[in-house]
């Protein structure tokens, strides 16, 4: 008896971690979801000028003083996005090696032959998505990195020297069109995780939701980089 109980143990005990780990990357997803549409709608200030998006940019750091240290909150902003993408990122190859090692050759063939492009791409766009975020970090906030060699401490001329050189903007956009890619698969992803999928009209619901943040965020974000290029933010 004590042999056959142990198996279906460790079953369950699996079962509920993996579900554990779903709901762990549905809601760091979700975290990351906020901040990109916060710092999107931050981006387009671009187009109102010079000054208007330096203020923005200076009115960043200057919230919560005096109780938190200048640029304080901004720096709490970075650090709980590093978090939420280190968990997501954590729960995402955990996930994965456990699907590795569950599902047959065969099974995996025929789901990828059934499945969309945004499903397929996940991890490599996911990755993709980690590593210029981390040279994005690194470009416009914590180091600041002018590929022309010009000023760095005016974030609105740092922006237009960075897309103004025609190869940051192409990795800029092929950044964008992963992003669109894991936006599409993880919101329905999510969705189904938080039990948002019951039907098929909830699933119809979720596609179209995923697909309308996939657009509109990464939409969102080529404007600014496409405007530089076309002399509409100079």
């Amino acid at each position: 008896m004590a042999t056959t109980t142990r198996p279906l143990v460790r079953s369950a005990r699996g079962t509920r971690s993996t579900i554990a780990l779903k709901l762990t990357m549905a809601l760091s997803g979700l975290i990351f979801i906020g901040f990109v549409l916060a710092h999107m709608y931050g981006n387009l200030k671009a187009f109102a000028g010079e000054t208007s998006f330096n203020e923005y940019a200076e009115h960043l750091r200057e919230i919560g003083e005096p109780i938190l240290p200048y640029s304080g909150l901004l720096w709490i902003l970075r650090l709980g996005l590093i978090a939420a993408l280190v968990v997501h990122v954590t729960a995402a190859v955990l996930l994965w090696r456990r699907a590795a090692k569950a599902r047959p050759v065969q099974y995996e063939m025929v789901r990828r032959a059934s499945s969309s492009i945004s499903s397929r791409t996940m991890r490599w766009g996911g990755l993709t998505i980690l590593v210029f975020l981390i040279w994005h970090l690194l470009n416009f906030s914590i180091v600041k990195i002018n590929p022309t060699g010009g000023e760095t401490n005016n974030p609105y001329a740092l922006l237009v020297d960075t897309f103004g050189v025609w190869w940051m903007t192409l990795i800029y956009l092929v950044a964008m069109a992963a992003l669109a890619l894991h936006l599409h698969h993880g919101t329905f992803s999510s969705m189904q995780t938080l039990g948002l999928t019951g039907t098929a009209k909830a699933r119809t619901r979720a596609r179209t939701a995923g697909w309308v943040l996939a657009v509109v965020v990464a939409g969102g974000y080529s404007l600014v980089p496409l405007g530089v290029l076309l002399g509409l933010i100079e």
